[in-house]
Formats: C-alpha cells, sequence, structure tokens
C-alpha cells in the first residue's frame, strides 16, 4: 500500500497559524517551535544591542533585526524562518514583510529541543541559501560555531573567548562581558 503523498505547505499556511504559535517552514515542511527560555532572550537582547550600536557607531548601512523577523531565504513561499539575529546589508533584499534573500548574517542561539535543526538542517540552508556567516551559539555547552561561509571556514570558541566577525574587520564581542 503506498503511503499517502506529503502536504506541502507554504507561508499562506504559516500566516494562518493560530495568534501566538511560533513556526517556521523549510522546504514546504512546518516546524513548530517551544517558547525561549530566558536565557536564550537575555543572549539575543545582548548580541543584538552590540551588533546594533556597533552598526550605529560606524554609520553603517546594514540593518539588524531580531526574531520575530521573517526572512524568506529562498524568496518562494515555501521557506519562512526566523533566525533569532538578521543582519542584512542589501537595503533591496528588504520590505514591510522582512528580508527576501540571504542575510549576510545569521545568529541562532541553539536549545537542547533546537540542536539537530540548527547544526544541521539550518546551517545546509544558510549556506545553500548565500549567507556569507552564520553563527551557532549554545549556552549549554559554552560554544559559539562560526561557519564563514565566504572564507569556508568554521571555527569554535567558549563563552570565554572574544569572538570576531568576518563580514566585519573590527567588530569583535567579547562573550565574557555578556552578562548573562
Amino acid at each position: 500500500m503506498a503511503l499517502p503523498p506529503e502536504k506541502h505547505f507554504t507561508t499562506n499556511d504559516i500566516y494562518n497559524l493560530p495568534e501566538g504559535t511560533r513556526a517556521e517552514l523549510i522546504d514546504g515542511r512546518i516546524y513548530y517551535m517551544a517558547p525561549p527560555s530566558r536565557k536564550h532572550q537575555a543572549l539575543v537582547g545582548r548580541l543584538y544591542q552590540s551588533i546594533a550600536n556597533y552598526i550605529d557607531k560606524k554609520s553603517g548601512s546594514c540593518k539588524v533585526y531580531p526574531a520575530p523577523f521573517a526572512v524568506f531565504l529562498n524568496e518562494d513561499d515555501h521557506t519562512y524562518m526566523e533566525p533569532d539575529i538578521s543582519v542584512i546589508c542589501d537595503p533591496r533584499k528588504l520590505n514591510d514583510k522582512g528580508c527576501n534573500g540571504a542575510p549576510d548574517w545569521i545568529i541562532e542561539i541553539i536549545s537542547p529541543g533546537s540542536r539537530q535543526m540548527d547544526y544541521h538542517v539550518k546551517l545546509f540552508k544558510y549556506r545553500s541559501a548565500g549567507v556569507r556567516e552564520y553563527w551557532g551559539v549554545d549556552p549549554d555547552k559554552n560554544r559559539i560555531t562560526v561557519w564563514n561561509f565566504e572564507a569556508n571556514t568554521t571555527e569554535e570558541f567558549s563563552f570565554q573567548d572574544i569572538v570576531a566577525t568576518g563580514i566585519y574587520k573590527d567588530l569583535r564581542i567579547d562573550f565574557s562581558k555578556l552578562d548573562i
């Protein structure tokens, strides 16, 4: 007996979810997300603040957005993601709904329930779509993994380290001083 065909969802299905339901859509499949922890939100807030302050100080043209912020990664209606932090340097990618195409830099805070998704599925999607740099910040493992897709490098750091970004020559984030 043949299995019934798998249903492929679109961004319309995401927008029609009940109010407050957190989900992402990857290649037509819906992935529901658990509410973030306090530590998760503290990390997002401190990292966002560090990046936004840097961009403002340099009078930079890039924009930084914390989740929930819609990223239509493949510019189609089958992939809708909400990275914890998105940095977009091409203003043509931005509209009132979010970002159409790959952000330049994405940061995901890794939680026990998202580990497989963030380290595998999202890593592949971000690399394939043209994201320049992806950070996986894992507070439970005291680890920051930096994938610089332009340089084709992967580096690991701890929460005691100062981590340099690839898309900015002089932005370094001292994780030991994030005070989470």
